[in-house]
């Protein structure tokens, strides 16, 4: 019987790969689930698995880096035709089938790029918690998956063998396949059993000489083009992934053998003051961006080249809101159980200018002007993996308590990595604060699709003339970047103004005037 293995469907919007190398020759006999071929499509390299066992006939159109749409023919397997097991492996399996634990079902679970988000169309693999080959059970762990607003982890949907098909750095499009589960029933291996596997295993080679699959030292597409630009043989480097093949992970790791030191020629007369001063160190370090960093550079990028952004800037004497946090901060400690500071000031005195000049809460739509009646601000924060930007919901609703308890809800969870896509969608209107890193003065990027940003600054005491006479006061300068297609010089210079003037007379938040 004559099984045919076609290009399959690895996303949504790929709609033909190449053949990166092919793993096997033709009338080669394989086995079940033996890797046949790479196939790289503009987003990701993929692995073809044969489907049963027997002898393979590749396509003639299937020659490597030849380029197929999907479904085209990539090779035959006549079933039945396979050579038969080693007498060893035969052992293993019948010891396997003897002793206690799980048993396989048959059955595999195909576990993908799950849904996490409206807007979000592709996610990269950070990092995996399991290995190839591993027992899983269920609702384990089994790796953490970015996007460009945060991070997720997968769980394992059933128990049994884990099948990785996606490795680390991969980026992935909704949908995707990420690994594979061999459902297996009855209770987890005992450590005995699991410490066993591995002594088999290794004693396999010596029972069935010159039985590596064709995976073992061969380097992926990705690996290979690292190695490459090292200028290491592949052969020289351990392969850590499926049946000893060179993974990424190990052609990062991988160092180039240094040359065996050359025995100087003797010097007929000695020259000691004629030997050169070590030289330093120049070593270079190379890291993966982050999907999220690269969403940042594309979105930050994008504003600059779609947006007539201004700046402009002010100062603000903070006197008189520091005196009122050093008055009553126990109190306000006491009473809510939180430190009052200066960002609930900011928001508040934002949240009222902009109800005054709603042009500043406003965005471009197509053809059309969206005036937002509410205030949605949005808090830059620092996170381990990048800047992100949570939102304050209803912000001119919220008192300076809960401002401040809203502010550091959000702020932890952003410092963990667990803010969740609602959490950081929408946002009318956003304030930074570069002050806390000890910036003076900053001409902030808009957050798009908004159209104006706040930028905070560092407070310094500076000489200043108040009725007649120099004073030193605490000085913060603020910066208000904005699209000068929606707001014009007047609406900005005006809305500055009005932080301004309710920051250095705070009494007017609580008055409303």
């Amino acid at each position: 019987m004559s099984l045919q293995m076609t290009v399959p469907a690895v996303g949504e919007s790929i709609t033909e790969v190449t053949v990166a190398k092919w793993l096997v020759e033709n009338g080669d006999t394989v086995e079940l689930d033996d890797v046949l071929c790479e196939l790289e499509s503009d987003k990701a390299t993929f692995e073809l698995v044969a489907e049963a066992d027997g002898v393979i006939q590749i396509a003639d159109t299937a020659t490597e880096d030849a380029v197929l749409e999907i479904g085209a023919l990539l090779c035959t397997i006549e079933e039945g035709e396979g050579a038969p097991k080693a007498s060893a492996e035969a052992a293993s399996e019948a010891t396997a089938s003897s002793s206690e634990g799980p048993k396989s079902t048959g059955e595999v679970m195909d576990m993908v790029v799950p849904t996490v988000g409206e807007s979000i169309s592709e996610v990269t693999i950070a990092t995996w918690a399991k290995e190839d080959g591993d027992f899983v059970e269920l609702d384990d762990l089994l790796c953490e998956i970015e996007s460009d607003k945060a991070t997720f982890e997968l769980t394992a949907e059933g128990q049994g063998i884990l099948r990785v098909i996606a490795q680390e750095g991969d980026t992935l499009e909704i949908g995707a396949p990420i690994c594979k589960i061999e459902i297996m029933e009855g209770d987890a291996p005992s450590e005995a059993a699991s410490s066993e596997a591995p002594q088999a295993t290794a004693s396999a080679p010596t029972a069935v000489s010159g039985n590596d699959t064709y995976a073992t030292g061969h380097a992926s597409p990705a690996a290979a083009k690292i190695l490459a630009e090292k200028g290491i043989d592949p052969s020289t480097v351990k392969g850590t992934g499926v049946d000893g093949r060179i993974t990424k992970e190990d052609a990062e790791k991988a160092q180039k053998a240094a040359p065996a030191p050359k025995k100087a020629a003797p010097s007929k007369e000695a020259t000691p003051a004629a030997a050169p001063a070590a030289a330093g160190e120049r070593s270079q370090r190379r890291e993966r961006m982050t999907a999220l960093r690269k969403t940042v550079s594309r979105r930050l990028v994008s504003v600059k080249n779609e947006t007539a952004m201004l700046t402009t800037f002010n100062e603000v004497d903070m006197k008189p809101v520091m005196d009122l946090r050093k008055k009553y901060k126990e109190m306000f400690k006491d009473k809510h159980e939180i430190g009052l500071g200066f960002m609930s000031f900011f928001t508040k005195a934002v949240t009222v200018a902009l109800k005054e000049w709603p042009a500043v809460n406003a965005f471009i739509d197509g053809n059309e002007l969206v005036y937002n009646e509410y205030c949605d601000v949005s808090i830059a924060v620092s996170a381990p993996k990048g800047l992100v930007v949570p939102v304050i919901r209803n912000a001119e609703t919220l008192s300076l308590a809960n401002i401040e308890k809203e502010v550091r809800r959000l702020a932890l969870k952003a410092r963990d990595n667990k803010l969740t896509i609602p959490e950081m969608e929408g946002g009318t209107f956003t304030i930074t604060n570069g002050g806390v890193f000890g910036s003076m003065l900053s001409t902030p990027i808009i957050n798009a699709p908004q159209s104006a940003i706040l930028g905070m600054h560092n407070i310094v005491e500076r000489p200043v003339a108040i009725n007649g006479e120099v004073q030193i006061r605490p000085i913060m300068y603020v910066a208000l970047s904005y699209d000068h297609r929606i707001i014009d010089g007047r609406e900005s210079v005006s809305f500055l103004k009005r932080v301004k003037e309710l920051l250095e007379d705070p009494i007017r938040l609580l008055l409303d005037v």
